[in-house]
């Protein structure tokens, strides 16, 4: 069996704050709604299931929503339960996505520190750019918060990398956010492109980055990555389209051929074959009924896979197919819900920016692989 990885749901889309651009409010309410939390029988199912796959890595994605309203001790169980199915010399690897507003305290510090947790910490730049979408349920901005969050990070030693929504009005200052992410001594950055559309009009939400500045964002912080130098700084798509450069595979799932390098699995046992595509018709099960490993490997995660492959005639004559593979199928599926085979949303910005930056790309992998630039290791 291909390895994959688990992106686990501990508490479904529940949150302790009320981002503007979530993509959870613009998601029927079969995700879920109010308190959402992963009973302990469930938890030890995934944990025995999947560790009993033995991958040589086994990697647990923990998301929400917000993982971290879990508490501390799930994870503590959680922990406790990988070293019960483990066996000697299978790796295993904890990442957390959270909002760090809960994680700022010594406890939470010490407990991730010693487990060897990777956090990603969602933060969107300078204050007034971060705290213009990421809002608490009373309305107030976050960004104190997580700064502090990151304060606890630095003196608990704990990993992390961060991870920035490039939305309507982030998208016109790439200087400041690269400029605030390197200031904070992060090495390690991930940029999201927000994109929904509004349940209430079917149009393209407000907040939503245009093609046209997606572009031209990437293009200024491919700019700003190259003159800090790549052995430097890990950009995760930037790693991938360089991991495409080199050994012919991508290291996400945005540009791969087929959608198959993890499964979801909710806080209620249910699996599907995305976060993006939580919808009844692509349910796979549920691990209380059916193990994991079958669910990985049942007709409709195949199904799914291959809907990817569903490219528009535009793709097909692209000369940037090979690297892009048409993106990721949720930004085609706002203009095809049943098949996926319409161009991207992102297009126009993955041509440009591939135009712009290939040959570049293609001169650092040079560098790579004869031994001349050793790049950062990649984070996952």
């Amino acid at each position: 069996m291909q390895p994959f990885t688990l992106l686990i749901k501990p508490s479904g889309s529940d949150c302790n704050v009320d981002c503007t651009y979530c993509f959870y409010k613009c998601r029927a309410p079969e995700v879920g709604q109010g308190r959402q939390r992963m009973s302990e029988e469930v938890l030890e199912r995934l944990v025995k299931d999947y560790l009993g796959l033995r991958f040589q890595l086994s990697g647990f994605a923990w998301q929400g929503g917000e993982p971290t309203l879990m508490g501390l001790d799930f994870y503590q169980k959680a922990v406790e339960l990988q070293k019960k199915y483990g066996v000697a010399g299978q790796e295993v690897g904890n990442s957390l996505q959270t909002n760090a507003l809960l994680v700022n305290n010594a406890e939470w510090g010490r407990f991730l520190h010693e487990n060897k947790f990777l956090l990603g910490i969602s933060i969107d730049g300078p204050k007034e750019l971060h705290d213009h979408y990421r809002l608490d349920l009373g309305g107030h901005g976050t960004w104190d918060r997580v700064l502090r969050a990151i304060d606890c990070c630095r003196e608990h030693q704990v990993e992390f990398n961060t991870l920035t929504l490039v939305n309507r009005l982030t998208a016109d200052h790439p200087d400041e956010v690269f400029d605030f992410l390197i200031g904070l001594g992060e090495r390690y950055l991930q940029f999201i492109p927000c994109v929904e559309v509004d349940p209430r009009t079917g149009q393209i939400a407000d907040f939503s980055v245009t093609p046209q500045q997606y572009g031209d964002f990437q293009c200024r912080i491919f700019d700003r990555w190259l003159q800090f130098g790549p052995q430097r700084l890990s950009v995760r798509d930037f790693d991938s389209v360089l991991s495409h450069c080199i050994s012919g595979h991508h290291s996400i799932c945005t540009f791969d051929r087929q959608c198959s390098q993890y499964i979801v699995v909710e806080h209620t046992g249910d699996v599907f074959p995305c976060d993006f595509f939580v919808e009844p018709k692509w349910r796979l099960g549920n691990i209380l009924q059916t193990p994991i490993e079958q669910l990985a490997v049942c007709a409709q995660k195949k199904t799914f896979a291959r809907k990817k492959q569903n490219l528009a005639n535009k793709c097909l004559v692209c000369r940037h197919l090979a690297v892009c593979r048409g993106g990721c199928m949720k930004d085609r599926a706002p203009f095809d819900p049943d098949n996926y085979g319409r161009e991207s949303y992102f297009c126009e910005s993955y041509r440009r920016f591939f135009d712009y930056a290939m040959p570049r790309f293609l001169q650092v992998a040079a560098q790579i692989r004869s031994g001349a630039l050793v790049r950062p290791p990649q984070l996952t």
